[in-house]
């Protein structure tokens, strides 16, 4: 049991658990107060829970911590975009105790984030990160929070829907420097990810197969997957393999190094082909749409794309202008042929019905 006392004219509490003292302000100089705290902690002790106070000495830079900890140990590759999102976030709560983190102080963080412009989506992928801190503290044995608050997210309108037509691409394809254009190319036919493509080495490709594989852990949902080559693509993985150089492993590679950033010239590449505000993620819808319209089953597409859910892939199976045009042509040669159909058969001769007099039945 605890007990009750004054340390000048703010009353104090006292409780045990597991035989460990804990002493608590009550912050008020009322008895009552102080007795309506003892009996929470008590009530808490009973339940096996942790005192609240456990919970008061837990800093919002400890979640933080924990959270890129998290990233380091499995190795994650977005461990850089973690940082990105934990620097925005301590800018708000540096200091703050974890449990005067609440929704009110959330929606407040996402008025700032507003005002300063940022995107739905960039401010959801942060709150993201806020709901992943406190999820893994809630884990921790013991726990470091009592509760996971509410945290409101936005409604993201910026789903792009972007494709390169064939047309584009070739435009694109001359306006690039050479050593991207076996990578634009990759990219156009298979709807690879961007990293997983400059990450592509030869030891991952059989020529005499004419296949590319990435093992498991090499993907972004770390399930392998083999894509057999169309000749075209074959016949410059076979050009590319003559133009190696042995001290790099890389199949895409620029003076024998790794090709990694290369946003300059990608564009510049989109002003001289007029579409600017194409991203070279486009590609990956691009590729999807194209292997459908093809006649490729969509489980065998979305084995070579990489997708693991229909519904992520469903919105890249997107509808473009032509698709739209060509379900109008359809629709008016249905409807020209059913008018034909109508017209016929009013313009068709009636059979003329026999008529039969009373004077012939009774004769």
């Amino acid at each position: 049991m605890g007990c009750i006392y004054r340390r000048g004219r703010i009353y104090w509490v006292k409780y045990y658990r597991n035989g460990k003292p804990y002493a608590e302000s009550s912050h008020s100089d009322k008895q009552e107060v102080a007795k309506r705290l003892l009996k929470i902690r008590e009530g808490e002790i009973s339940r096996g829970k942790l005192p609240g106070i456990c919970f008061d000495r837990i800093r919002f830079e400890d979640l933080v911590e924990d959270y890129l900890t998290d990233y380091r140990i499995n190795n994650k590759r977005t461990l850089d975009k973690a940082e990105r999102c934990a620097r925005y976030l301590l800018r708000k709560f540096e200091g703050m105790r974890v449990t005067d983190i609440t929704t009110p102080r959330i929606k407040q963080y996402i008025q700032k984030r507003m005002d300063d412009a940022a995107s739905n989506a960039t401010i959801n992928r942060e709150l993201a990160a806020l709901k992943r801190m406190f999820n893994l503290a809630v884990r921790c044995t013991p726990p470091r929070v009592a509760q996971i608050p509410y945290i409101p997210m936005l409604k993201e309108t910026n789903v792009r829907k972007g494709f390169f037509e064939h047309e584009t691409f070739l435009a694109l394809i001359e306006a690039l420097p050479e050593h991207l254009k076996p990578v634009v190319t990759f990219a156009y036919s298979t709807g690879w990810r961007k990293e997983e493509i400059l990450g592509l080495q030869w030891n991952q490709v059989d020529l005499r197969e004419g296949a590319v594989r990435l093992e498991p852990g090499e993907t972004k949902n770390q399930e392998g997957r083999t894509v057999y080559l169309e000749p075209e693509l074959l016949g410059m993985m076979k050009d590319l393999q003559r133009k190696r150089r042995l001290n790099c492993p890389h199949v895409f590679q620029c003076n024998g190094r790794k090709i990694r950033d290369f946003r300059h010239s990608w564009k510049k590449a989109l002003r001289k082909a007029g579409v600017p505000t194409m991203v070279f993620h486009d590609f990956r819808r691009t590729a999807i749409r194209n292997m459908i319209r093809a006649g490729v089953p969509d489980r065998v597409a979305m084995a070579i794309s990489g997708h693991k859910t229909r519904g992520v892939f469903d919105r890249y199976n997107i509808v473009s202008q032509e698709d739209l045009k060509e379900a109008a042509r359809k629709h008016q040669a249905f409807r020209e042929k059913q008018a034909e159909r109508l017209q016929f058969s009013y313009t068709r001769p009636q059979k003329k019905k026999k008529v039969v007099s009373l004077n012939s039945l009774s004769s």
